[in-house]
C-alpha cells in the first residue's frame, strides 16, 4: 500500500506543482468536500477520511488529487452524477462511490471525465452506478485497478462499466467489472490499451469496440457475459491472451467481428462458448496460436469473409470445428490441430499427409435449418459426416486445412 501511494504521488507530481493538504471529514479542516473543493488551488491535495458524504453532484475543476483513507463513501442518492471531473491530470483513488442518478438522457455515472486530459481513477469502488466510469473528449487518461459493480437485468435500464467516447491514448487495466450493459465501452477510441482486467456477467458484451481504430486488448478474462467481444466497423486491433469463457445463449460469442480489417488474433483460450469466433464482413485477420475448446462451434465464417488466415490453432473438444453460410473459399487455413483428424502421417514430419475437411456435412445443414440439431450424435449423421469428408459433394471441397497437425502446439 506504501508503494501504490508513492507511485501516485510521483504521477500527480508530473502534472501539477506542490500544494496544500485539506482535510476532510469528523474533526478536520473542512466538514465538506464541496467546501474543501472551493477553497482548493491548482496543484492541491484533498484528503477524505472515512464516512457517508450526502453531498450531490460533486465538481472537480482543478488539477488536484482527491484521495480517501478508510474507503469514505460518495453517495448520489440515486438523484445525481455522484463526481465530474472537467480539469486535466486530476487523481481520484481510494473511495466507494455509490448510487448515482439512473437516466438515459445525460448519462449520469459514478465518475463522468468531460473534455480533460491525464485523468487518473485508481484504485476505487464504484457500486450501484448507472454508469461506473464515463470519459468522453479524454487523452491519457488512465483507469485502473477499480472495481465496477452494477445490478441490472435489462440492457435499456443500465449503462456500461466503462464507457470511452472520442479519445485517445487511454489505458484501461486491472479493473473488475460485473452487472452493467457492456463491461466496456470504445466508440470513436484511438491507440489505447485494454490490459488485465475481469469483465463477468454483464448483459450484452464484456467489452464492445465502435468505430475504434488502432487499439489494442491483452490478457483479459471475459467470462458469462451475453457475449464475450464485439468489435465492429473497425481496424488495427490486436487481440491477444485473453480467455473468453462461458459466454452462452442463442446469440452469443465468444468473440464477434463485423466489418473489421487488418487486425491480429493471438494466443487466445476460447473455452465454452456458443461460437468461439464469428467472423462477418472480416478481411485480412490473422488468427493464430489460440485454443478453441469445447466451443459449439469453434469458428463460424460467413461468406462476406476474406483474405483470413487461420493457422496454428488447436480445434479440440468442440461440437462444430468450423461452420459458414456461403461456399466460397476465401480464406486459409493451415497447420492448425484438429483433434476430429483421422489421417495419417507416413513421413513423419508432425502435419498430415492428407487434407482436413473441418466443415462437417451437419454444420452446413443445421446452418440452413437449426432444427436438425436433434439429429446431433446420431449414428446415421456420423455415417454422412465421414462420408462427406472422404468424398466432399455439399461441403466445398477446397475448404480445407492441407497441411494438418498430427499433435495439438504446446499453447
Amino acid at each position: 500500500m506504501k508503494m501504490h501511494w508513492l507511485w501516485v504521488l510521483l504521477v500527480f507530481a508530473t502534472h501539477v506543482t506542490q500544494g496544500r493538504n485539506l482535510e476532510v471529514g469528523n474533526g478536520k479542516a473542512f466538514a465538506t468536500i464541496s467546501k474543501a473543493f472551493k477553497e482548493s488551488v491548482h496543484g492541491d491535495t484533498v484528503s477524505v477520511f472515512a464516512g457517508l458524504y450526502h453531498e450531490g453532484n460533486l465538481l472537480i475543476n482543478k488539477k488536484i488529487l482527491f484521495r480517501g483513507f478508510g474507503l469514505p463513501i460518495l453517495d448520489g442518492d440515486r438523484k445525481y452524477e455522484v463526481l465530474t471531473i472537467k480539469a486535466d491530470s486530476v487523481v481520484v483513488t481510494g473511495f466507494r462511490i455509490q448510487h448515482s442518478a439512473y437516466a438515459t438522457l445525460d448519462d449520469p455515472g459514478g465518475v463522468k471525465v468531460n473534455s480533460a486530459n491525464y485523468v487518473q481513477i485508481i484504485d476505487n469502488l464504484l457500486y450501484d452506478n448507472f454508469f461506473g466510469v464515463y470519459i468522453q473528449y479524454g487523452k491519457g487518461c488512465r483507469i485502473e485497478r477499480n472495481k465496477i459493480v452494477a445490478f441490472g437485468k435489462e440492457e435499456q435500464q443500465i449503462g456500461n462499466g466503462i464507457h470511452c467516447w472520442k479519445s485517445d491514448s487511454l489505458v484501461i487495466s486491472g479493473n473488475q467489472i460485473s452487472g452493467h450493459r457492456d463491461g466496456i465501452y470504445f466508440e470513436f477510441v484511438t491507440h489505447s490499451v485494454i490490459w488485465r482486467n475481469l469483465s463477468q456477467s454483464n448483459i450484452r458484451y464484456g467489452l464492445h469496440f465502435m468505430f475504434s481504430n488502432s487499439d489494442a486488448y491483452y490478457t483479459n478474462v471475459f467470462r458469462n457475459n451475453g457475449a464475450g467481444v464485439a468489435v465492429m466497423f473497425t481496424k488495427d486491433v490486436k487481440m491477444s491472451n485473453n480467455t473468453f469463457d462461458e459466454n452462452w445463449g442463442d446469440a452469443a460469442y465468444g468473440l464477434l467481428l463485423k466489418e473489421i480489417s487488418d487486425s491480429y488474433i493471438h494466443g487466445n483460450r476460447f473455452v465454452k462458448n456458443t461460437t468461439g469466433i464469428f467472423m462477418e464482413g472480416t478481411n485480412r485477420i490473422v488468427v493464430e496460436k489460440n485454443i478453441l475448446d469445447g466451443n459449439g462451434w469453434g469458428m463460424k465464417i460467413q461468406a462476406s469473409c476474406m483474405d483470413n488466415i487461420i493457422k496454428d490453432n488447436n480445434f479440440v473438444g468442440n461440437s462444430f470445428d468450423v461452420g459458414t453460410n456461403g461456399s466460397l473459399v476465401l480464406n486459409t487455413f493451415e497447420f492448425n490441430y484438429w483433434d476430429k483428424y483421422e489421417g495419417y502421417d507416413l513421413n513423419k514430419d508432425q502435419t498430415g499427409d492428407v487434407p482436413f475437411h473441418p466443415l462437417s456435412l451437419f454444420s452446413v445443414l443445421v446452418e440452413q435449418n437449426p432444427p436438425l440439431m436433434v439429429l446431433y450424435r446420431s449414428f446415421m449423421i456420423g455415417l454422412l459426416d465421414k462420408s462427406e469428408r472422404l468424398l466432399p459433394s455439399l461441403t466445398p471441397e477446397q475448404f480445407a486445412d492441407s497441411r494438418p497437425r498430427m499433435k495439438a502446439l504446446p499453447l
